[in-house]
């Protein structure tokens, strides 16, 4: 049976130590996830993020977690009647979201570099009058004619600093959202307009991929070159006494399995295999919650979802390191 049960979800992050504004909880309810993507949404469900749209380069797009969605949700702290910036597409299920908090009096203006991106998300948004989405030249670039004054400004995707056309846009009391950092891993930030200071919060650890899914193109790797990166990772770990038996016998087993790959098997993004269906990834993904406390060292070649409080089987009594992981990508 299909495990999409919104209500369940909110509860088990509830368990698991998030916390889901009665406003985040009733939009999440109302607003249907599968309206705003193609693929199989079970693994939303699992806590997981998932595709909205992939590149014929290989680049790969999600909706985020919930458990990420629900905390930045909380973080931009909105009430009725706002007007609300995404910087970043999320395959315009955020912004439907935001929009039902803000109301009919509110607004919300999507950006994002990637024209595919954008068409999708107007291709999914016919009907919400308070959303309007468009394309930007870049991140660092201001769009022509673009509203002065803003008062929360939320980025979806890894970046390095807060663009300066959105900082010097922000008012006394507004305030951004921004995943800081580079593609190894980042630092959720709240950054505040006080007067003529802007003043930055570490909301804790987060890894996003770039706003940009052009950006997320890597180059190929086959099954024997990741077994290798894999087992250096895992020599690394054992010198520094930062595996114990159970976790390397899953990283192990998933060595062997990648190596029992067909040799001729195309890489991910090539050979016309769907980046979600390609053996790889799947073993990544399949693999990725035996190995949460290595996650430091295997951040730099892959961004697996791999803490899930709103997963079915989820122990909230297990160390999770304190990490929010969104985004899955190479």
């Amino acid at each position: 049976m299909m495990m999409t049960d919104m209500p369940a979800l909110l509860k088990r992050l509830e368990k698991g130590g998030i916390v889901v504004p009665n406003h985040v909880k009733k939009a999440m309810i109302k607003v249907d996830v599968s309206d705003f993507t193609d693929y199989d949404v079970e693994p939303f469900f699992a806590d997981r993020p998932i595709p909205f749209i992939e590149t014929d380069e290989g680049g790969i797009k999600t909706i985020s977690a919930p458990h990420m969605i629900v905390t930045l949700l909380h973080h931009l702290e909105l009430s009725e009647g706002q007007e609300v910036v995404i910087l970043g597409a999320k395959g315009g299920y955020i912004a439907a979201l935001i929009a039902i908090i803000v109301g009919e009096n509110g607004r919300v203006r999507l950006l994002d570099p990637s024209q595919l991106a954008v068409e999708h998300v107007q291709s999914r948004l016919t009907h919400w009058p308070t959303v309007e989405s468009r394309v930007l030249e870049a991140v660092e670039i201001a769009p022509v004619a673009f509203p002065g004054d803003l008062n929360r400004v939320l980025i979806t995707g890894q970046v390095r600093e807060l663009p300066e056309w959105l900082s010097s846009r922000i008012v006394d009391g507004g305030f951004a959202l921004v995943p800081l950092g580079n593609t190894a891993g980042q630092h959720l930030m709240k950054i505040e307009r006080q007067s003529e200071e802007m003043l930055s919060t570490d909301l804790g650890p987060v890894s996003f991929g770039p706003v940009d899914v052009k950006d997320s193109e890597t180059g190929p790797m086959n099954p024997d070159e990741l077994a290798d990166l894999l087992e250096l990772t895992m020599q690394t770990c054992e010198e520094l006494e930062m595996i114990d038996e159970q976790e390397a016998n899953a990283l192990l087993d998933l060595i062997a399995s990648l190596r029992q790959l067909p040799a001729d098997l195309p890489p991910p993004g090539d050979g016309g295999i769907p980046m979600s269906e390609h053996p790889m990834i799947q073993l990544m993904w399949e693999a990725s919650p035996s190995f949460l406390r290595l996650w430091p060292m295997l951040q730099m070649m892959l961004h697996p979802n791999l803490a899930q409080p709103g997963a079915v089987d989820w122990n909230e009594d297990e160390d999770n390191d304190d990490f929010n992981f969104d985004e899955f990508k190479r």
